[in-house]
Order: structure tokens, then C-alpha cells, then sequence
């Protein structure tokens, strides 16, 4: 037996009839790591996420009828508004509370909505705080 490979050395390089030629890259990512448990990471991710949850009070909601009213009462006045409200993660049981500044445009009865100037409307029943910011009679 040779050790040298003395005997292959000056060989053509073989080029398959059959199969087209692989480039480096190709050839390259079979030895790329395998990764058994793709998205696994991004599901502990998900579950680790915090969310809220709503928050249910009587008295809470008699202040909010009453901020309503104070709503209604300046609303051709087109004051800036703060309505703070509950937003369900679309993922997961619960949610997260976000407050929104700028005009409200009207105060929906039949849809039951907050519609703001800008567009974006909010439900009444997702509503938890509203304040005046810019109303000065002390009404908020």
C-alpha cells in the first residue's frame, strides 16, 4: 500500500454528468449547525411576557359615567383629552393599558365609541380613566 497517494495525485477531478456543479455557499451550509428546536426560544419568549388585566370597579365606573357627561357637555369645544384604556393582547389572556392624548371628534351613543379627531376610535367599554388636561374650570 501507498501512503503518499502518489498514484491519484495527477487524476482529473471528477465533474458528474448527471448533477449540476454545487457552489461554495451550497456546500457550505451542510455543515451549518442544525437547530432541532427552531422557534422554541420565541415561545419561552412569549410566555414569559407580562400582561395586565382588566380592571373591574363599580365606583370606578360611576366617575367614568360622569366624566362621560363631562365629555359630552364641551365636546364642540374640541379640548384635549386623556382617555386611558385597556388594549387585549392579541397572543395571551389578559392585556396592557395605554392612554391616548388628542381631540375627541364624538362620542358615539349607537356604536358605543370614542372617536378622535385623528381617527382612531376607542370603545366605551374598554375606557377605564378620561381626563381634561386642557379644560380649566376645574372639571376633570
Amino acid at each position: 500500500m501507498n501512503d503518499d497517494y502518489s498514484d491519484i495525485m495527477n487524476m482529473e477531478h471528477h465533474v458528474s454528468a448527471k448533477r449540476a456543479h454545487m457552489s461554495m455557499i451550497d456546500r457550505a451550509a451542510q455543515f451549518s449547525p442544525f437547530a432541532a428546536l427552531t422557534g422554541f426560544e420565541d415561545h419561552i419568549a412569549e410566555e414569559a411576557r407580562l400582561t395586565g388585566s382588566r380592571i373591574t370597579d363599580e365606583e370606578r365606573i360611576s366617575l367614568l359615567d360622569e366624566k362621560m357627561s363631562i365629555l359630552k357637555a364641551h365636546i364642540k369645544e374640541s379640548i384635549a383629552v386623556a382617555a386611558t384604556y385597556f388594549v387585549p393582547d392579541k397572543k395571551k389572556a389578559g392585556g396592557e393599558y395605554v392612554t391616548k392624548y388628542g381631540i375627541v371628534k364624538k362620542a358615539d351613543e349607537t356604536g358605543r365609541k370614542l372617536v378622535f379627531k385623528d381617527g382612531e376610535e376607542i370603545s366605551f367599554d374598554e375606557i377605564y380613566d378620561i381626563e381634561f388636561p386642557g379644560l380649566n374650570d376645574g372639571d376633570s
